[in-house]
Protein backbone atom coordinates (compact mmCIF):
# COMPACT_ATOMS: atom_id res chain seq x y z
CA UNK A 1 0.00 0.00 0.00
CA UNK A 2 1.26 3.45 -0.90
CA UNK A 3 1.15 6.14 1.79
CA UNK A 4 1.53 9.86 1.27
CA UNK A 5 2.21 12.28 4.11
CA UNK A 6 2.21 16.03 3.56
CA UNK A 7 3.86 18.62 5.77
CA UNK A 8 4.92 22.24 5.71
CA UNK A 9 1.60 24.02 5.90
CA UNK A 10 0.96 26.93 8.21
CA UNK A 11 -0.25 30.47 8.69
CA UNK A 12 1.57 33.13 6.69
CA UNK A 13 0.99 36.65 5.47
CA UNK A 14 0.27 37.66 1.91
CA UNK A 15 3.49 37.85 -0.07
CA UNK A 16 5.24 35.21 2.02
CA UNK A 17 6.53 31.84 0.85
CA UNK A 18 6.02 28.27 2.01
CA UNK A 19 7.36 24.93 0.88
CA UNK A 20 5.19 21.89 1.18
CA UNK A 21 6.64 18.40 1.26
CA UNK A 22 5.04 15.04 0.59
CA UNK A 23 6.86 11.85 1.53
CA UNK A 24 5.73 8.69 -0.26
CA UNK A 25 6.27 5.24 1.15
CA UNK A 26 5.24 1.74 0.26
CA UNK A 27 6.39 1.39 -3.34
CA UNK A 28 8.97 2.75 -5.73
CA UNK A 29 8.41 6.49 -5.67
CA UNK A 30 9.92 6.94 -9.12
CA UNK A 31 7.13 4.79 -10.56
CA UNK A 32 4.54 7.46 -9.86
CA UNK A 33 3.54 10.70 -11.43
CA UNK A 34 2.83 13.21 -8.68
CA UNK A 35 0.35 16.00 -8.28
CA UNK A 36 -0.62 18.71 -5.83
CA UNK A 37 -4.24 19.68 -5.37
CA UNK A 38 -6.01 22.06 -3.04
CA UNK A 39 -9.46 22.55 -1.57
CA UNK A 40 -10.43 26.02 -0.45
CA UNK A 41 -13.23 26.56 2.08
CA UNK A 42 -16.59 26.04 0.43
CA UNK A 43 -15.05 25.01 -2.88
CA UNK A 44 -14.29 21.80 -4.69
CA UNK A 45 -10.84 20.34 -4.84
CA UNK A 46 -8.78 21.73 -7.71
CA UNK A 47 -5.58 20.83 -9.48
CA UNK A 48 -2.50 22.91 -8.67
CA UNK A 49 0.60 21.23 -10.11
CA UNK A 50 1.90 18.04 -11.74
CA UNK A 51 5.29 16.42 -12.06
CA UNK A 52 6.11 13.40 -14.20
CA UNK A 53 7.97 10.38 -12.85
CA UNK A 54 11.34 11.89 -13.67
CA UNK A 55 10.29 15.41 -12.78
CA UNK A 56 11.31 16.64 -16.22
CA UNK A 57 7.73 17.37 -17.22
CA UNK A 58 5.62 19.70 -15.09
CA UNK A 59 2.35 21.56 -15.46
CA UNK A 60 0.44 24.12 -13.40
CA UNK A 61 -2.98 25.58 -12.95
CA UNK A 62 -3.22 29.09 -14.33
CA UNK A 63 -3.96 30.40 -10.84
CA UNK A 64 -0.53 29.35 -9.53
CA UNK A 65 1.63 29.49 -12.65
CA UNK A 66 4.69 31.66 -12.11
CA UNK A 67 4.34 31.56 -8.32
CA UNK A 68 4.39 27.84 -7.45
CA UNK A 69 7.04 25.30 -8.41
CA UNK A 70 6.69 21.54 -8.14
CA UNK A 71 9.80 19.42 -7.83
CA UNK A 72 10.71 15.95 -6.68
CA UNK A 73 13.67 14.16 -5.19
CA UNK A 74 13.38 10.50 -6.13
CA UNK A 75 16.24 9.59 -3.81
CA UNK A 76 14.23 10.97 -0.87
CA UNK A 77 10.81 9.73 -2.04
CA UNK A 78 9.60 13.30 -1.72
CA UNK A 79 7.71 15.77 -3.86
CA UNK A 80 7.74 19.46 -3.03
CA UNK A 81 5.57 22.46 -3.77
CA UNK A 82 7.40 25.75 -3.43
CA UNK A 83 4.81 28.50 -3.06
CA UNK A 84 5.92 32.10 -3.47
CA UNK A 85 4.06 35.39 -3.38
CA UNK A 86 1.19 33.78 -1.55
CA UNK A 87 -2.24 35.38 -1.73
CA UNK A 88 -5.24 35.07 0.59
CA UNK A 89 -7.00 33.13 -2.16
CA UNK A 90 -4.33 30.45 -1.86
CA UNK A 91 -5.80 29.53 1.52
CA UNK A 92 -6.76 25.86 1.30
CA UNK A 93 -5.97 22.36 2.38
CA UNK A 94 -3.24 21.09 0.09
CA UNK A 95 -3.07 17.44 -0.91
CA UNK A 96 -0.46 15.47 -2.75
CA UNK A 97 -1.47 12.57 -4.95
CA UNK A 98 0.20 9.79 -6.92
CA UNK A 99 -0.71 7.90 -10.06
CA UNK A 100 1.09 5.31 -12.12
CA UNK A 101 -0.17 6.44 -15.51
CA UNK A 102 0.33 10.01 -16.72
CA UNK A 103 -3.34 10.25 -17.65
CA UNK A 104 -6.43 9.31 -15.74
CA UNK A 105 -7.29 9.60 -12.10
CA UNK A 106 -4.88 9.61 -9.20
CA UNK A 107 -4.58 6.37 -7.30
CA UNK A 108 -3.34 7.53 -3.90
CA UNK A 109 -3.89 10.63 -1.79
CA UNK A 110 -2.39 12.17 1.31
CA UNK A 111 -4.34 13.50 4.25
CA UNK A 112 -3.66 17.15 3.45
CA UNK A 113 -1.93 20.08 5.08
CA UNK A 114 -3.56 23.42 5.84
CA UNK A 115 -2.21 26.61 4.33
CA UNK A 116 -3.69 29.88 5.53
CA UNK A 117 -2.68 33.20 4.02
CA UNK A 118 -3.74 36.35 5.87
CA UNK A 119 -4.11 39.68 4.15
Amino acid sequence: QVQLVESGGGLVQAGDSLRLSCVVSGRAFSSYNMGWFRRAPGKEREFAAFASKSGHSTSYADSVKGRFTISRDNAKNTVYLQMNTLKPEDTAVYYCAAKYYSTGQYDYWGQGTQVTVSS
